[in-house]
Order: C-alpha cells, then sequence, then structure tokens
C-alpha cells in the first residue's frame, strides 16, 4: 500500500478500535474489570481469534498486514505517555523504606515463577507439542520461565492510576516492584535471545545500555528537566514541546538497548521536577494519548493471537498447568516476600495481585520469541492463556480484598480519591 492508501485505512482501523474498546469496556465494567482490561479483551477479539474468524476478508480489509507497523508505532507513543505520568505519580507517592521491600518483592517475583517455568517445560518435554525443531530445550524452558517472570507493568500502572491507588502503600510498592521486575525480565530475554542466537551482544547492550540511561538521565536529565518546568518567558507549547522531546528521546534509547520504550518513559516521569507547571505538563500529555493511542496497542497485540491450537488436549493441560504455577510463583512469591519484609497482610496480598497481573508485556516478549524462531504457535498460544487470566483476575481478587477487609474492620488504607473508587462499585 501507498502512503496515500494507507492513510485512510488508519482512519478506519481506528474508528473500528476505538468503538469496539469502548463497548469492550462498558461490559468488562459489568463485571468490576477496569477499562485496562476491556481494552486488552477487545484487541483479541479483533484479531484472527475471533474477527479474523468470522469474517476473514472484511477482517484483512480493515487491518491489511501493512497498517500493523502503524498501529504498533501509534500504540507506543499512547504507552510513552502512560508509563510518563506513572513514573510521576510513583515518584510522589515513594516513601522511606520502598527500595528495601521493592527489591525483595521482585526478586521473589522473578525467581520463583522462572524456576516453576523452567521446571514445566522439562517436565511435559517429549509429552506436549510446544517444542521448535533445532530450538535447544533448554533455550526453550528459559524463555518459559523468563515469560511467566515478567509483571504487565503498563497495565499495573493504568490498574493503580485508574483506581486512584498510586498513593498508597501497596501501591506505590507495587509499582516500584513492578518496574524493577519488569526491568530484570527484560535483561533475562535478552539473554535468551543471545544464547538462541549464539551472540553476546544483545544482553551486553541492555545491561550496559541501562546504567548508562540512568547515569545520564539523573545527573544531566534532572537538570534539563528543571530549567524546561522553571525557565522564566518559557511559554507553556514550549515547555510542552521540550518535556515531550525529552520523554521520546528516552523512549528510543530505551527500546534500542531492547529494555522498551516505557521503562525510559518511567524514568523521565520520576525525573520531573514537582510542582503545578509539571503536573499541567504531564496532564496534557495523557489527555488524549490514553483515549486515543493506548487501544492501538492492544489492538496490535490482539492481531498476532490466536487459540485454535488448543484444540490439541495436551497443549491446553500445559496453558492450564502454566496458569496455576504463574499465579502460584508470582502471587504467592511476592506476597510471602513482602510479609516477610514486615509489610501488613493486607498491604503483601494486595502486592502479590497487583504483581501477578502480566497482560501485554508477556505479549510482547512471546512476540518477539516468535519472530526470533524459538517459540511455537501452540507456545504462543499457552502463554497468551497466562497473561489473560492473570490479567482477568487482578481487580476482582483486589475487590473481594476490599470487601473482605471492610467486613473484619482489618482494611488499612482506602484509595485516595474516594471519586475514582467509586466508578468500579
Amino acid at each position: 500500500m501507498t502512503p496515500v492508501e494507507l492513510a485512510p485505512a488508519f482512519f478506519l482501523a481506528v474508528v473500528v478500535i476505538l468503538l469496539t474498546c469502548r463497548l469492550v469496556v462498558l461490559v468488562a465494567a459489568r463485571f468490576g474489570q477496569p477499562p485496562v482490561v476491556g481494552e486488552m479483551i477487545a484487541g483479541v477479539l479483533l484479531g484472527p481469534s475471533l474477527f479474523g474468524l468470522l469474517a476473514p476478508d472484511l477482517s484483512d480489509e480493515v487491518f491489511p498486514p501493512e497498517l500493523r507497523p502503524v498501529l504498533y508505532v501509534a500504540g507506543q507513543i499512547g504507552l510513552v505517555a502512560l508509563m510518563f505520568a506513572a513514573g510521576y505519580e510513583f515518584r510522589a507517592h515513594a516513601g522511606r523504606g520502598l527500595a528495601g521491600t521493592a527489591v525483595a518483592v521482585s526478586s521473589a517475583g522473578v525467581a520463583i515463577p522462572l524456576a516453576l517455568g523452567v521446571g514445566l517445560t522439562l517436565v511435559v518435554q517429549g509429552h506436549v507439542g510446544i517444542f521448535v525443531d533445532g530450538v535447544s530445550v533448554w533455550v526453550t524452558a528459559a524463555f518459559v520461565g523468563v515469560a511467566l517472570a515478567i509483571t504487565a507493568f503498563p497495565m499495573l500502572a493504568r490498574i493503580i492510576t485508574e483506581r486512584g491507588l498510586a498513593g498508597s502503600r501497596f501501591g506505590s510498592l507495587a509499582l516500584a516492584s513492578g518496574a524493577t521486575d519488569d526491568a530484570v525480565a527484560w535483561i533475562m530475554l535478552a539473554g535468551v535471545l543471545s544464547v538462541a542466537s549464539g551472540e553476546v551482544e544483545p544482553v551486553l547492550t541492555a545491561v550496559g545500555g541501562s546504567v548508562l540511561f540512568v547515569a545520564v538521565l539523573f545527573l544531566l536529565g534532572r537538570r534539563l528537566l528543571a530549567w524546561i518546568v522553571n525557565r522564566p518567558g518559557l511559554g507553556d507549547d514550549t515547555r510542552l514541546l521540550f518535556t515531550v522531546a525529552v520523554l521520546f528521546c528516552a523512549a528510543w534509547f530505551t527500546d534500542i538497548i531492547d529494555l522498551y520504550a516505557v521503562f525510559g518513559a518511567f524514568c523521565v516521569g520520576m525525573a520531573m521536577p514537582r510542582g503545578e507547571a509539571s503536573e499541567r505538563l504531564v496532564r496534557t500529555t495523557q489527555s488524549v494519548t490514553q483515549v486515543v493511542f493506548v487501544p492501538m496497542f492492544f489492538t496490535y497485540s490482539g492481531l498476532n493471537t490466536q487459540f485454535d491450537v488448543f484444540a490439541d488436549p495436551a497443549v491446553m493441560a500445559f496453558g492450564a498447568a502454566a496458569v496455576v504455577l504463574a499465579v502460584t510463583g508470582k502471587f504467592g512469591g511476592c506476597w510471602a516476600a513482602a510479609r516477610l519484609r514486615g509489610e501488613p497482610g493486607p498491604v503483601a496480598v494486595r502486592v502479590g495481585a497487583l504483581m501477578n497481573a502480566r497482560g501485554l508485556m508477556q505479549l510482547i516478549a512471546l512476540n518477539i520469541g516468535l519472530a526470533a524462531g524459538i517459540v511455537s504457535e501452540e507456545l504462543f498460544a499457552a502463554l497468551v492463556l497466562v497473561a489473560l487470566v492473570t490479567t482477568v483476575m487482578t481487580v476482582p481478587v483486589l475487590s473481594w480484598l476490599d470487601r473482605r477487609d471492610a467486613r473484619s474492620g482489618t482494611a488499612e488504607e482506602k484509595p485516595r480519591d474516594e471519586k475514582v473508587a467509586a466508578t468500579w462499585s
């Protein structure tokens, strides 16, 4: 397709995406699910699992292959703006003593699911057709372990902000733990890809690049952002322009070192100075991007997801076992680590529930593995099932915990914004 042909195709696809997402979000809300879950489900429904199955010709017309890279880039804009706001919000509520607990929680949330995923894959070798010919069993096992260790950091952040939980102890702790968790998981993914390709460059680039990025951002970037926000004589449009330029530079760099753009955006949000001018800049970047661009990211990932491989009972059984181990490892591991660090029971169990969501960060990792030729369609579908189940269960579990603690009188924290909390009832 030429650019002239691609433009109207893009506009039509955006209309379909936004209307479908809004409809599914409204339905999902009746079951207590947040908008982010509705958008994730809508993305899968617009893919080959439903829309492409029921109306393949129409699906190809609305979502031609040439359009998918455009949807991916547009979705990245939404995610970068979302994580910029999440980083800014996190810094406002990060209290003393958070770092040590966050490291402990994220360590458990990575190590335990990683071990369980590797063990499950080795046990089913020769019994389930999830392996790719020519790919080492250990590479497949390591990939499964990393996939189970990933946390849906953008989804976690959006659930926290939409429910007004960013000011709570468990909300701040989950954000810090999720950021650390996924940074480690993506570095491990780079390591798996390095082993699979026989090259060490990807993992060295990810580790060295992340150290360089953090050093430059917090030594120089913070001063630049403070100058942008506080410089007399700069108009609001100019401040916004410079801020977006810094934000996109961070997203570009963390993307090319394989740590994913959302982490660069989150770090820039953390580096922003506090104040009314910064609040305006953050709100401005979110106003349109969260409504329009974020749903495109969910749809792009959904277009690469299909469930017809579950016709094989062995694959279905593997997927079910992976779900059980994923929940046990992530939810249970993070809860136990938080308790060992002295966190109250209500805080620890909510951190475990939030960290358990994997969402589309796991889908992104799966698409990377699929493109690298180390993930089969069967394994892809089984791990997509993990992403969907663990994410959909997050809000119902949180709501049940709130009701339980309200009845018993043990609730220690309430959402700081009661109007936001009321929208979930």
